[in-house]
């Protein structure tokens, strides 16, 4: 796991049996799932989505539902990759999208490291099952443990933004890949939910320090044939957070929905 450093010393790490040293001797264990927990916090053991969140992502996303974005996000990660790149997934859950650009890159014959992190153990933990060769930390996207200008692509889909930390870790001229939701994203979903549904708000693409060099939009419609994947849905958006209970069990009487999905692929490079 040569790609990510020391939190505290910032050294870089190597493996010594069944943990990651420092040259100063900061020791790290591999987990069962075969990942390393980098977090610098560690008032509270858990953090970043639970294990039920978890599941029901990885339901959803391994039913194909989503298989569009991640065939197009393959395309153009594909296509700015090179032998030898460093591939960094900052947020990566359960590497549902981080597992296919890899298998993707590798039919291409492109040797890469891929590296992901994210804040949630339950959704490394996830990742167990998926490809081995992609190195997995827990930590923050607001304190990423890689080296300055290591990484030659960032991938970000539908996670927190730190501009100063995907900027810190890019090479001069390297690319910042970032996935959003547009206006009409899960419409359906929501009108389904809420009394008073509400449509996303896409801000202004502009990130200090960065050029937007191409955009992709991605529109469609999926059908949903069972109250347990509608909720599954649900339970994978940031909506699930702050909906109340009474709204939430809504979803219980429904056992078919046919909602709009729609992304954003913006690609950036680093100035």
């Amino acid at each position: 796991m040569a790609g990510f450093i020391c939190p505290v010393c910032k050294s870089q790490l190597v493996k010594d049996d069944k943990t990651y040293r420092c040259e100063k001797n900061h020791c790290y264990d591999i987990s069962r799932s075969g990942y390393i927990n980098l977090l610098m916090s560690q008032k509270t053991s858990n953090h970043g989505d639970d294990k039920l969140m978890v599941k029901a992502r990885r339901d959803f996303l391994d039913a194909g539902y989503y298989k569009i974005l991640l065939d197009k996000l393959c395309s153009v990660v594909d296509r700015y990759a090179s032998d030898g790149s460093v591939i960094l997934d900052a947020g990566a859950g359960e590497c549902y999208y981080t597992s296919g650009i890899y298998e993707k890159l590798s039919a291409s014959q492109k040797n890469v490291t891929m590296l992901a992190v994210d804040i949630s153990k339950n959704a490394l933990a996830s990742a167990k099952s998926r490809n081995k060769d992609i190195e997995r930390a827990v930590a923050s996207i607001f304190n990423i443990p890689v080296q300055d200008s290591s990484c030659d692509i960032v991938l970000n889909v539908f996670a927190p933004f730190c501009q100063k930390e995907f900027s810190r870790i890019l090479k001069k001229s390297g690319i910042y890949i970032q996935v959003i939701p547009l206006e009409n994203h899960l419409w359906e979903l929501k009108k389904a939910v809420y009394d008073v549904p509400y449509k996303n708000t896409t801000e202004d693409y502009h990130i200090d320090g960065f050029e937007l060099v191409s955009s992709r939009e991605i529109k469609g419609n999926i059908k949903l044939d069972c109250t347990e994947m509608i909720e599954n849905l649900f339970m994978m958006t940031p909506y699930y957070y702050k909906t109340s209970e009474k709204d939430f069990k809504k979803l219980h009487l429904l056992d078919f929905l046919k909602t709009q999905i729609e992304f954003a692929i913006l690609i950036y490079k680093k100035k």
